[in-house]
């Protein structure tokens, strides 16, 4: 992951004498920015001077790599979000934002001179430096995480920061050229994904450019002035297509405002590269922006345009009935104009192109309107819900990262749901991304699925204009193989969260089932009540182990964290020390049966365990089978078969982490084990093998053969799946009769 951290490349320096030069350029730069606050009443305005005055007492001498004083760079960040039109607090944030981070402002003191809204703001800004942490990746998912999270409570956090992004890179010519290629390359990876998918075209494109010239100075620069002479030779065609258009709609009787569209430098270089052009192949360079009154204007104009020039097919986009995730509406129509030249248009209204260039900002910008039409309440409003939503099932932060990167890709299919509602979802999701945006609990329970009517895997991508039905079913759970294709970061922290929860509830109860266990060898024939009778007592045998709770002492037993046995002993010591004693008899049978695989109190196993337990598979242990149990670390109850060499091994090594364990009477599922099956090689004989052991009702989950030359005869190995030992030699005897099949027996366990 590129680095998240607020670039140092224009990093405070310390120097006691600014020159006078220096202090008229912020004073003249300060000026500037109150001229942009004639939007503002006079008390917010009065605020906004008086967080300027504590910045710049914070950042007294403190100079800039331009050699500016470093307040010049809150007064540009304050600007842009007065572009943007920004309320007072968020100006202020702007102004103060470095406050904490460089001049050891606290918190508090933010609190007390400005409010609580502005020292949240700044917070959410504030890297995580005083901190430690493991790495310097792990230092910079937290703070990523700290910002988004603060952004997800306060969309003002984001625009704050992408407005001090913006303003580095602009002067990031000032930083040592060393540093130019990772503030670069992480405002490619993550802020430009944010600014876009939070709406915010202009910003977007302007980071990508600003990006690309100090990531590729060369290209750049070569294609700068392509496109410079391109733009020379094509300016007659550009006019005519102006005056045609102009005249076309004036006969029509309709008014619009008429704009000329680049493509940015970035998107050229893009496009060349993804697609192996030259960039003389790049025809689409050019294009016009038509802002026409209402909606109906936008589609009547199409037919205008369609009626002047021919359209391109497959290139027309109605992005005003579908709107993109980020609420970008336009209509969008590539056209073969004159000499043959394609001319991309695009419609839309005013209030449209707003919320185009400024995505949530268009909050502001529309602050009179009604609350239920700010754009605000529809962009990006669902994404930054679900940054909550995966925190909540997230506490690591590099997981938090990992599963919001894959939302921040702009590129998106749209699909219906059975009810034709539309669904925005990244490229590449699948039916179980699907399950999951439309509510938790259906993608928990999503048992298959129907795209267009016809029964599809839940591993299957879902493509534009597809009717999506998900089917569920009570017993339906996550599995785990979902993680290996679902696209969401919302999906997949679902479906780990889930999974975590279901370990967890696992182990505790298997850590329950060892420690009575071990308490019997102990000759205590009950685990001691979690009431307040024996709550001193928990207590204290809590203090011993560290755990903060039953609970999670019953789940470190369960997964291998804590030996049941040692815990059964200090709690024996605890209740010896209250005046309560063993149980003689039971002590004795105990001891006397220990040589024993199995006693009175063995774990009983029937297949149901899922995650707490594993049956090993050096050796495949199934019902019938003589078994002991192993408590790894941290991977919970681990089963060999007595004779299974790697088991006799650790019992050598770490007898402790050995319980006993018995099969229940009638196990829940059937258990996979292998078998060696030689035959002549005939033709076909695998095919016969395969419909013998499918006969024999033997699930066949994995085979394969001898890598070697052709001889008479050769090994298939299978792993098959079986009800018990029974179960296991019916299967086999029915193999033998084979024609073609010289021997058929059990993998032997590993010595």
């Amino acid at each position: 992951m590129s680095a998240v951290v607020k670039p140092q490349t224009n990093a405070p320096r310390s120097n006691p004498r600014p020159s006078p030069a220096a202090l008229n350029a912020a004073a003249a730069s300060f000026a500037a920015l109150t001229a942009r606050l004639d939007y503002l009443n006079a008390d917010d305005t009065e605020l906004v001077r008086r967080a300027y005055r504590f910045a710049d007492e914070a950042h007294l001498g403190q100079l800039r790599n331009s050699g500016e004083p470093y307040i010049t760079h809150p007064i540009a960040v304050a600007a842009q979000c007065a572009e943007w039109k920004l309320d007072a607090q968020a100006l202020m944030a702007a102004l103060l934002h470095d406050a904490i981070e460089d001049c050891g402002v606290t918190k508090s003191e933010l609190i007390e001179r400005f409010g609580a809204p502005v020292a949240e703001l700044v917070d959410g800004l504030t890297k995580l430096d005083k901190l430690q942490f493991n790495t310097r990746e792990e230092n910079q998912a937290e703070s990523f995480r700290k910002m988004l999270l603060a952004m997800a409570r306060d969309v003002r956090v984001i625009l704050v920061k992408l407005a001090d992004r913006t303003h580095n890179m602009r002067t990031l010519d000032d930083a040592p050229r060393e540093k130019w290629a990772r503030i670069s390359n992480e405002t490619l990876e993550i802020y430009a994904p944010i600014a876009y998918r939070l709406g915010l075209n202009q910003t977007y494109r302007e980071l990508q450019e600003l990006s690309f010239r100090h990531l590729r100075p060369w290209r750049y620069a070569i294609l700068s002035k392509a496109v410079a002479k391109a733009r020379g030779r094509r300016r007659d065609l550009i006019q005519k297509v102006q005056k045609e258009v102009e005249a076309a709609f004036g006969e029509a009787g309709m008014s619009l405002r008429l704009a000329g569209r680049e493509k940015t430098l970035y998107s050229i270089y893009r496009k060349m590269e993804d697609k192996h052009l030259s960039f003389a192949q790049v025809t689409d360079i050019y294009g016009f922006r038509l802002i026409l009154p209402n909606v109906i204007a936008c589609y009547t104009g199409l037919g205008i345009l369609h009626q002047m020039y021919k359209p391109l097919p497959g290139k027309f986009k109605d992005h005003i009935a579908i709107a993109k995730l980020n609420g970008y509406q336009s209509l969008h129509t590539t056209l073969v104009g004159p000499a043959s030249v394609n001319v991309e248009f695009q419609l839309r209204t005013e209030a449209m192109n707003v919320v185009a260039e400024s995505g949530v900002a268009a909050h502001w910008l529309y602050k009179a309107a009604e609350p239920s039409t700010a754009p605000s309440d529809r962009l990006g409003a669902k994404w930054l819900q679900s940054l909550l939503d995966i925190q909540d099932e997230t506490r690591d932060a590099a997981e938090f990262w990992d599963h919001v990167k894959v939302d921040l890709f702009p590129d998106a299919v749209y699909v219906f749901t059975p009810k034709s509602q539309i669904m925005a979802l990244p490229r590449g999701a699948t039916v179980v991304d699907f399950a999951y945006a439309i509510h938790s609990n259906i993608g928990d329970h999503t048992s298959a699925a129907r795209i267009n009517g016809d029964q599809v895997p839940l591993r299957t991508e879902l493509k534009n204009g597809d009717v999506v039905e998900v089917i569920t079913a009570p017993v339906s759970t996550p599995n785990p193989a979902w993680l290996g294709f679902v696209r969401t970061g919302r999906a997949r922290s679902k479906i780990r969260h889930y999974l975590k929860t279901l370990a967890h509830a696992e182990s505790e109860g298997l850590g329950e089932k060892l420690l009575a266990q071990a308490l019997r060898a102990e000759g205590l024939g009950k685990m001691p009540a979690d009431d307040t009778e024996h709550q001193a007592l928990w207590e204290r045998l809590l203090r011993f182990t560290g755990n903060r709770s039953r609970a999670e002492l019953l789940t470190d037993i369960g997964l291998g964290k804590r030996i049941a046995s040692i815990v059964a002993k200090r709690l024996m010591a605890l209740m010896a020390e209250r005046g309560e004693k063993p149980d003689a008899l039971m002590l004795s049978r105990e001891r006397f049966t220990a040589h024993e695989s199995v006693s009175q109190g063995a774990v009983t196993l029937d297949g149901s365990e899922n995650s707490s337990v594993r049956f090993a598979l050096c050796c495949r242990p199934i019902p019938g089978d003589p078994i002991v149990g192993y408590l790894g670390h941290g991977e919970g109850l681990v089963v060999h078969t007595e004779n299974c060499g790697v088991g006799q091994r650790l019992h050598y090594k770490d007898s402790e982490r050995f319980f006993a364990v018995e099969w229940a009477d009638e196990p829940m599922r059937t258990f996979e084990t292998g078998v060696v099956i030689t035959v002549r090689n005939d033709k076909g004989v695998l095919a016969r093998v395969a419909s013998t052991l499918a006969d024999a009702e033997a699930d066949i989950t994995h085979v394969e053969m001898a890598d070697e030359t052709p001889q008479d005869s050769t090994d298939l190995r299978f792993v098959i799946s079986v009800r018990d030992r029974t179960h296991l030699e019916a299967v086999l005897r029915t193999v033998r009769r084979g024609a073609s099949v010289l021997s058929a027996e059990r993998t032997v366990p590993a010595t």
